[in-house]
């Protein structure tokens, strides 16, 4: 008789602890045998949020979170399997800090508050945008967000499948966004100029660089941005742009299929 060979356990150590406030149990789940605990899971999270908040996401080492407790660096295992782990509660637990608020009657209110509450978080806590890899969006602060979210685009005339995608839409050019106003603020780091100044001081090279090049339309558009914007993007414009237009295009489709 074969034997089967027994299969690795692939589950995510992170979802217990995600999860470790709703469970039926109270106790917070440990990952090793050992002493009580110092501090908290909740501690261990909360320290790691405030050092990605003040010197970015690469700031957050094992190490680094450990040494803020006087812990040693294996002792940090204990709380979280791995920085993977803690990157995951560090999204969940950031995205509670958010208080959910009502939802406008308005349906074009609703959809831009979805949109605008991201962009608000990720200024707030502009790391979120590096946490890669890891499923974030499997805890409770995350769920929670989705229901929020999904109620937002509910009674609109929209298909299940065309509300999460609706929400992935309006989250997803929201993300891109304050991306691009991250960049920004990263390049007027790195150049100690904004990027008025750039324009200001690299204007004579670029006109002998691109002597003789015809480009009518970026000439006229990109003059008329440059003196809007007194830059050369205005991520705050562009997101009300592009968010009303969105929202006229979910509207519009919305009202396509809807009976006379």
């Amino acid at each position: 008789m074969s034997v089967v060979p027994e299969q690795p356990d692939q589950s995510d150590p992170s979802l217990r602890l995600l999860w470790r406030h709703r469970t039926a149990s109270p106790e917070e789940p440990r990952t090793k045998r050992g002493p009580k605990q110092k501090v908290s899971v909740d501690e261990v999270v909360d320290a790691a949020i405030d050092l990605a908040d003040a010197e970015g996401l690469a700031a957050v080492t094992m190490r680094a979170i450990a040494q803020r407790f006087g812990l040693g660096t294996m002792t940090l295992y204990s709380y979280v399997p791995n920085r993977d782990a803690l990157l995951v509660l560090m999204a969940d637990q950031a995205t509670g800090r958010t208080v959910l608020p009502d939802l406008p009657e308005n349906p074009r209110k609703r959809l831009e508050l979805v949109a605008r509450l991201q962009y608000d978080e990720l200024r707030a806590h502009p790391w979120l945008l590096e946490v890669q890899d890891v499923r974030p969006w499997l805890g409770p602060n995350m769920s929670d967000r989705y229901e929020w979210q999904l109620r937002a685009v509910d009674g609109l005339g929209l298909s299940d499948l065309e509300m999460d995608q609706t929400v992935a839409v309006l989250m997803g050019f929201a993300g891109n966004i304050a991306r691009s106003e991250l960049m920004k603020r990263r390049a007027e780091k790195v150049t100690g100029m904004t990027e008025a100044e750039w324009w200001a001081a690299n204007y004579d090279t670029l006109s002998e660089v691109m002597a003789g090049s015809h480009y009518p339309l970026a000439n006229r558009v990109g003059t008329a941005a440059g003196e809007a914007y007194q830059a050369a993007t205005d991520p705050a414009r562009e997101l009300d742009y592009g968010l009303a237009r969105i929202i006229d295009g979910v509207l519009a489709h919305v009202a396509e299929r809807s009976p006379d």
